[in-house]
């Protein structure tokens, strides 16, 4: 940072609106150093060992990485596959479910209806035996 004495103010402008200011910042001392980071660190020579391990490790790094990957893929099957196997269950039960009420509606209906058709015959043959006597 410059300070106070490093800075010159001169007033360009002075208008209604507004004023303009040039401000000249000193040049900085010779033996100052700059904030910039120096060159580069020097690349050391890497061995063809070196770089044999490197690749070594990315093919590892890439085989696991695909494992894992695999690993996941067979564990969203087997979720998938146990969704389906639950949902079939579920749907065969509630068939079998719907089909017992349903027979169970039926049967009640036959004994209804037989029940019905045994007393309407009851009614019958008592009406025919009661004209039979009125008529002798």
């Amino acid at each position: 940072m410059a300070s106070a004495e490093d800075i010159q103010v001169k007033e360009l402008d002075k208008r209604a609106s507004g004023q303009a200011f040039e401000v000249i910042l000193a040049t900085p001392a010779p033996d100052a150093k700059g904030n910039f980071p120096l060159s580069p660190p020097k690349k050391t020579d890497v061995s063809l060992e070196e770089i044999q391990k490197k690749l070594d490790a990315a093919e590892e790094r890439r085989k696991n990485h695909e494992a894992e990957v695999l690993k996941h893929l067979a564990e969203k099957r087997e979720h998938e596959k146990e969704v389906l196997q639950k949902a079939m269950e579920e749907n065969n039960n509630f068939s079998k479910m719907a089909e017992e009420k349903l027979n169970q509606k039926m049967e009640a209906n036959k004994e209804n209806r037989t029940a019905l058709m045994a007393a309407m015959n009851e009614k019958f043959k008592e009406k025919v035996s009661a004209s039979v006597n009125v008529k002798n």
